[in-house]
């Protein structure tokens, strides 16, 4: 099975993604996470990426192409989550033929819908582990008293500097703008539905998993 997370910045596709890796076996495919993996491999394909990146060029659709087929001829999973990609319509079909030509399908796409006063006030409290990742919030979810990662045991925990009022609303306005047209896109393919990104985490990903099973 092999689907798609849509949300703006703070949804939760991040924390829904990690625990669809542990309960179905899945493989969450991050764009960043794959270009950085890339680009300090020394591979052919990493040299290229780290080439682009370092001249401060956006890197190519085809070369993002290249990175998921790498994945998914390489990477043994039950399905795969596509967390950034595809941002285009241009870069939808292209997702799409790769799957067709690799002899698999794109099953769900799932946007995590949100009310954006309130994912502000969620992500202005965010907070991650700095070693695991881990995510934080000092309303919903703080710290534990004793100061340590509830997931690794690590101590030191930061925030990310465009975590503030002005910045999220412009990449939420971003968001939204690069989203609409894929959302159309899906629904007229039968593949799109979304879920309530601001209910409780379990809540959520029962939400998710409903989808996924129908």
């Amino acid at each position: 099975m092999n689907i798609i997370l849509l949300g703006p910045p703070g949804a939760g596709k991040g924390t829904q993604a990690r625990r669809l890796e542990q309960s179905r076996g899945m493989k969450q495919l991050s764009t960043g996470d794959m270009l950085r993996e890339a680009k300090d491999s020394g591979s052919e394909m990493g040299l290229k990426v780290a080439d682009i990146m370092a001249r401060g060029d956006l890197v190519t659709d085809e070369i993002v192409i290249g990175l998921i087929r790498e994945k998914l001829q390489t990477e043994n999973a039950s399905g795969f989550i596509f967390d950034g990609f595809p941002r285009t319509l241009k870069q939808a079909d292209a997702l799409g033929e790769l799957l067709s030509e690799m002899g698999q399908t794109l099953d769900h796409v799932i946007e995590l819908r949100v009310d954006d006063e309130a994912l502000v006030q969620r992500i202005t409290a965010r907070s991650t582990c700095a070693n695991c990742g881990e995510v934080y919030n000092d309303i919903t979810k703080p710290i534990p008293a004793d100061g340590k990662c509830a997931s690794c045991g690590g101590t030191e925990f930061k925030r990310r500097s465009d975590d503030n009022e002005d910045s999220l609303r412009k990449r939420l306005m971003e968001y939204y703008k690069q989203t609409s047209p894929l959302v159309g896109y899906y629904y007229v393919k039968g593949t799109y539905s979304r879920v309530d990104g601001l209910a409780e985490i379990d809540e959520v990903g029962a939400a998710l998993a409903e989808r996924l099973d129908s």
